[in-house]
């Protein structure tokens, strides 16, 4: 474990920007980090936690120290006649857990098959595909305290899951580093194939009888039909939230752009921002080496050399033509730094 200075942090996020580090430094376990955080830097320097990197967008270099989440382990902690508990580290790849999980026959995250990134940011942004969202599956998770050093646990309710929301986002951004996460995964599946195409992707491989193993490989088929490997385009998964908005303003909406996707949230109708950034023409744009995905307008992409500033300045163009056109503020997902 050292800090090393002047590092380039383009292997660690999926867009492929190119910005360094002032320091860097990986850390597998709460003395290493404690450690860390001690090392006698200037008081006022950034700190920035850093795990699988599929959830951020880099427009400068980062003027302090980047600490690289690489906590490990998965263990069963607890189990009875409906659950298993299953512990992960927080530095352990997502996709890798449910492929843990679908070996052993663990159901409630084979929907969320193939989303980037680590174990970690699951429950910080409340990641969520084809009908299920990590608080379906979540029981608990540990958290270390940058001020105060200690370890705090956070169970569901104290998490206040929202849409790609957590208190890890809000009030306590900044604050914490989330260590481990326990996962309740159920023994006897419950399948939830209504979202999106699953059913048509699932009669299209002729599946007979439906498993997790099948669900799983129907959303892999899915996403790799439509969505960028990272490893071949840059870009960091859906670069906008689905805005929620009141009844009325859908209403409204509906009257003047019949086509329009919604669908009921709450005392709201959430839309779709895909079809919103498609209908201002967005879809496939390319400037540079910066675009919107020809499959997906909801993602961005790093054709190669493009510069952080210029994907988000497109991302600014974009938040701009669709508030023009539908009256509607669009959200980042990724967090810019």
């Amino acid at each position: 474990m050292q800090i090393r200075e002047n590092i380039s942090l383009q292997p660690y996020n999926t867009f492929g920007l190119d910005a360094n580090a002032r320091y860097f430094a990986p850390f597998e376990t709460i003395d290493e980090l404690t450690t860390l955080l001690n090392y006698k830097l200037p008081a006022t320097t950034p700190r920035l936690i850093l795990g699988g990197g599929s959830n951020i967008l880099l427009t400068r270099d980062f003027d302090g120290l980047v600490l690289k989440n690489e906590v490990g382990g998965i263990e069963v902690v607890k189990e009875d006649e409906e659950y298993v508990y299953v512990k992960v580290g927080a530095g352990i790849n997502w996709h890798e857990f449910v492929l843990y999980c679908i070996g052993r026959n663990y159901a409630g995250v084979e929907n969320l098959s193939l989303i980037p990134g680590n174990c970690g940011a699951s429950p910080m942004q409340n990641i969520g595909a084809y009908g299920i969202e990590i608080k379906d599956v979540f029981h608990e998770l540990e958290a270390f305290h940058i001020g105060d050093l200690v370890v705090k646990n956070f169970s569901l309710e104290e998490c206040e899951f929202g849409y790609r929301e957590s208190v890890f986002k809000r009030q306590y951004k900044g604050q914490f580093v989330i260590t481990s996460v326990t996962y309740r995964l159920r023994k006897h599946p419950v399948f939830n194939t209504s979202y999106g195409a699953i059913n048509q992707e699932l009669e299209r491989m002729g599946v007979k009888e439906l498993s997790i193993q099948a669900i799983s490989q129907a959303v892999i088929n899915i996403r790799t039909s439509k969505l960028p490997d990272w490893r071949e385009v840059g870009n960091a998964g859906s670069f906008f939230k689905n805005p929620q908005v009141p009844n009325a303003k859908y209403d409204e909406l509906k009257q003047a752009f019949p086509t329009i996707i919604g669908y009921p949230q709450g005392n709201g109708t959430k839309l779709a921002a895909g079809w919103l950034i498609e209908q201002c023409g967005w879809k496939g744009y390319r400037k540079g080496d910066a675009g919107c995905y020809p499959k997906q307008a909801l993602v961005l992409v790093n054709y190669g050399k493009a510069t952080g500033g210029e994907v988000y300045a497109l991302s600014e163009e974009i938040l701009q033509s669709v508030k023009e056109k539908f009256g509607v503020l669009l959200e980042r997902e990724v967090n810019v730094i």
